[in-house]
């Protein structure tokens, strides 16, 4: 005997929920280069979206919304905003790197130590140098000649020394592997991707104070990855 009663449908699965995709937020004169080749390394699908600094060289207001301090780089990964190169790097590696970025057993305390060197002692010592090659150029016309003046003074006290030991330092650290990484593994890792911003800097403006074995370096990244997205 049918029944008049029609059975229920079956339930539908709920439509998977689609998370963004990996997006790197690039404002123009930053150190966003060192997160792309980590992610081509990778090959980590992501986007750039280009951000251009306002005229007194602050970020503007589209990035400030992606992050309160207008820092960048910065990414957006699904529900994950995250700032500063080093928190991005280390994010990056430990959710796409599935042990790629490792160093060697021998290589650890250097990797260690170049990762914190790049923004602790060296990028500081760069950024202090642009600074007082700014300031003296916008200022006004008159004052330029006394304030170049000053800033050279204290460019020679406080960079000019500390910026050569730095570089001879790097140096002889990657003349002591057999690779040409910091590391001394086959492959780059995360002192690797740290130092680059800062080595291209001297490589194009100061290459005169790079050694051997950091040009070597500097060639064998751009043999990797050819910086060019972003200029």
């Amino acid at each position: 005997m049918s029944s008049d009663t029609a059975s229920p449908a079956p339930e539908s699965a709920p439509a998977p929920v689609q998370q963004a995709g990996l997006t790197v937020h690039h404002l123009n004169n930053s150190r966003s280069q060192r997160i792309l080749w980590l992610l081509e390394e990778l090959e980590v699908p992501y986007e750039i979206k280009f951000y251009q600094r306002t005229p007194e060289q602050r970020a503007p207001k589209e990035l400030i919304a992606i992050h309160p301090l207008g820092k960048s780089p910065v990414i957006t990964d699904g529900d994950v905003t995250l700032a500063e190169s080093g928190a991005i790097i280390q994010y990056i590696i430990n959710k796409y790197g599935n042990g790629r970025i490792a160093p060697p057993k021998e290589g650890e305390v250097t990797d260690i130590y170049f990762t914190h060197f790049s923004e602790g002692s060296f990028m500081p010592l760069l950024t202090s140098r642009y600074i007082y090659n700014l300031v003296p150029a916008q200022a006004p016309f008159f004052l330029r000649p006394i304030l170049r003046s000053v800033f050279s003074m204290l460019d020679a006290k406080v960079v000019a020394r500390p910026l050569e030991a730095s570089l001879k330092y790097t140096e002889e650290a990657l003349a002591k592997s057999s690779t040409g990484w910091f590391a001394g593994g086959p492959n780059p890792t995360m002192a690797d991707y740290m130092m680059t911003y800062g080595l291209e800097a001297v490589s194009v403006r100061l290459p005169h104070l790079l050694g051997p074995q950091t040009k070597a370096w500097v060639e064998r990244v751009h043999e990797r990855y050819v910086p060019h997205r972003l200029w």
